[in-house]
């Protein structure tokens, strides 16, 4: 009797749960009515896409349907891997994207700090205007503002430096492959800290007032005070910041190098997306192409899974 009395109740509960869950949602119908355009946004132009990526297994061939082509299993991986000019492309795409990534972390964090600490609000206001601004150019003129800069014949780098006295000739700096990366680095820190700065002060302003009062009354500098309350602060904010940016390691910029390069510096400036352009698009295959960006795909879904993991273990804040 008893055995029978657990079920049915058991029962009743799974009927009132149903029953609750549809109340909930027939209450918020007007969401999901909003709702269903971005859904199906999503599973025709993010997922139906996804029935492309068969051409990665195929000798593929356009002027032939689907059921003519030739599958070839993983054959275009391995010739991916066994490429020494992609092993290039992927070195050089790794550190593009650590380089821009470490330089606009720090530089974003340490302006964030300075204006949180600035109490004039014009200086302050002036400040976050001015580094937000580049944000909204696209790439491609930035690079033009790039090239232009940095030009031998009247770039004004060269002329600020030949006036100091730093320099005695104008220097080559788009052909030498030792800057290159640096170049790619600082203008991604140029363009795009001004937004990270905007994430960090947004995390500033949710601790508390009171820390720093009492801070304040035991005596502590500033400088402790960034160190034990403001960065502590904004932790979580760089942790869920730093797994985003683990998902996008093979995602480097793709209009700079691409520009910018030259016969003098394609050993550095080369890129998977340079790659796939080169030898995927312009030559037809397909195939090949595809299958570097599975690959692409692929790394950061694992690297985001497994930064996301580590927070996970050490006991930071996660995205899932």
């Amino acid at each position: 009797m008893k055995s029978k009395n657990k079920t049915v109740g058991g029962k009743e509960t799974e009927l009132a749960l149903r029953k609750s869950f549809w109340n909930r949602l027939s209450k918020q119908k007007a969401l999901i009515l909003m709702a269903v355009p971005f859904v199906l946004y999503v599973i025709l132009f993010k997922y139906v896409p996804l029935w492309g990526w068969t051409m990665a297994f195929q000798d593929y061939k356009p002027a032939k349907s689907f059921s003519q082509q030739e599958w070839v299993g993983f054959r275009w991986f391995i010739t991916l891997f066994k490429d020494k000019e992609f092993l290039l492309s992927l070195r050089n795409t790794v550190c593009m994207s650590l380089i821009s990534t470490a330089l606009g972390y720090i530089t974003a964090i340490l302006i964030a700090i300075f204006l949180n600490e600035v109490r004039i609000i014009a200086v302050k206001r002036f400040v976050q205007t001015v580094s937000y601004l580049p944000h909204f150019l696209s790439w491609v003129i930035v690079t033009s503002l790039v090239a232009n800069v940095l030009s031998v014949e009247d770039g004004i780098l060269n002329n600020i430096l030949l006036s100091l006295g730093f320099i005695k000739e104008p220097v080559l700096w788009l052909a030498v492959p030792k800057y290159f990366w640096n170049i790619i680095g600082w203008t991604y820190v140029w363009k795009e800290v001004g937004w990270n700065t905007i994430v960090y002060l947004g995390a500033m302003t949710a601790i508390d007032p009171c820390l720093y009062e009492a801070a304040q009354i035991d005596g502590c500098g500033r400088l402790r005070k960034i160190w034990h309350i403001t960065l502590p602060g904004i932790k979580p904010t760089i942790i869920i910041m730093m797994i985003m940016s683990a998902g996008h390691i093979l995602d480097a910029n793709f209009e700079m190098p691409f520009f910018l390069r030259n016969g003098m510096i394609e050993d550095v400036a080369s890129t998977i997306d340079i790659y796939v352009l080169k030898y995927g698009f312009k030559l037809f295959n397909f195939s090949l192409a595809t299958a570097a960006g599975i690959f692409k795909n692929a790394v950061n879904i694992i690297l985001l899974l497994l930064a996301n993991w580590i927070a996970k273990k050490s006991g930071e804040e996660r995205l899932i």
